[in-house]
């Protein structure tokens, strides 16, 4: 235990010396969580603007326009007198969508026809697709559902079965864990996730590469490969029981992410979680032995690593090569169990089978490394 005690001390104390390794460490984690978090603070999209082009010019036409302009979703910035320049406006980037208001609109349905209109939308942009798609829909077929019923009141039908005749299924959306559907609520928590993995993994393979002159000489040059490795992953736990509830338990409260999980739960999820990471720090430090490979390495597997990560794409939708890959890397698991323990509430037993993957990870992780720092050991008395 002592052995395992002077390695933790000693790395800890390389953490704060080496200038790599700290900017990775430290300096990088406070500066992703001061400006990481600030593209998504307004949730979601509001007030998407878009062009009306109204060839009937009647009150119902602008009624119509005038709700869609009303919604939260969508903005009316534009009224057109033909699509044409409304198409401009588009092509320009100035708006984002076009509504046309077909002629004879208002007479269609005063004589109880079809009074089709047509949405044109940039799909380009998905979000801005679906906000402006989702919100004109919405008060279409809520203006349906009262002219049919207005039209039944007037055939002398029941109000009440006038209202359950336009409208027989009412539903009612309730978005669970995520109250304002943002788009934060939904990013950030995985984001946190890849973030503590990246900066660790980076910080881990830099210390790994640098010279340690404390473990050839003096009394730590006699402790064995297995002290080595956990005295060094001591010191990641260290460090990591602070980044670890600044960006799970911090930084949520400070943007209202729902957090339904205990901190006890978050702790105990993120254990292996740091303990695969870390491991997986030393063996890529064992194997590119250069800081400048490592940060190279580092960099090109980082989009990688989102993509596999399955917030961004999920896993399920993946050829299996990939997805035997993403289960191969923590943030994977990580991201699914501490998603499910922090916002969702979720109990342990509910995450048992990424919480054990994590587990099985660092120990396989851990098991390289300790071979890694054997042969590495062997290897000038070889030469001897």
């Amino acid at each position: 235990m002592k052995a395992i005690l002077t390695i933790c001390r000693i790395e800890l104390g390389r953490v704060l010396s080496l200038k790599p390794a700290f900017s990775v460490l430290i300096i990088a984690t406070i500066i992703y969580a001061a400006f990481y978090p600030q593209p998504y603070r307004t949730e979601a999209l509001r007030h998407v603007p878009i062009a009306v082009v109204d060839l009937d010019g009647t009150n119902s036409s602008r009624e119509l326009a005038r709700r869609v302009d009303a919604s939260a979703d969508v903005a009316v910035a534009a009224v057109l007198p033909d699509q044409a320049s409304a198409e401009r406006e588009v092509h320009a980037r100035n708006l984002f969508g076009i509504l046309v208001i077909p002629q004879y609109f208002e007479r269609d349905l005063l004589h109880n026809r079809q009074s089709p209109v047509a949405l044109y939308a940039d799909a380009s942009y998905f979000l801005i697709y679906q906000r402006i798609s989702g919100g004109v829909t919405a008060v279409a077929k809520t203006m349906g559902a009262e002219v049919e019923t207005a039209r039944l009141i007037a055939a002398k039908v029941d109000p009440r079965i006038a209202a359950a005749a336009s409208d027989p299924m009412p539903l009612t959306a309730v978005p669970l864990f995520n109250p304002q559907g943002g788009y934060a609520t939904y990013i950030l928590p995985a984001a946190f996730v890849l973030i503590m993995q990246q900066t660790l993994l980076i910080g881990v393979g830099l210390l790994g590469t640098y010279r340690n002159d404390a473990l050839r000489t003096g009394p730590a040059a006699s402790i064995g490969p297995i002290s080595v490795v956990a005295g060094k992953l001591l010191a990641y736990l260290i460090l990591e029981a602070i980044v670890v509830p600044f960006y799970l338990i911090v930084i949520p409260y400070l943007y209202n992410i729902p957090r339904l999980g205990t901190p006890l739960s978050i702790f105990v999820f993120a254990l292996p979680f740091v303990l695969a990471v870390g491991a997986l720090g030393l063996v890529i430090a064992s194997l590119f032995r250069s800081p400048l490979t490592v940060q190279l390495v580092s960099a090109a597997l980082g989009i990688p690593f989102l993509f596999l990560a399955g917030f961004s794409w999920p896993t399920e939708a993946m050829p299996p090569f990939l997805h035997a890959i993403a289960t191969a890397l923590p943030s994977t698991s990580a991201i699914n169990g501490i998603v499910a323990v922090s916002q969702l509430g979720a109990p342990l037993p509910y995450v048992r089978q990424p919480f054990l993957t994590l587990w099985i990870l660092a120990a396989v992780y851990i098991v390289i490394a300790i071979l890694l720092e054997s042969r590495s050991r062997q290897r000038p008395a070889a030469k001897a």
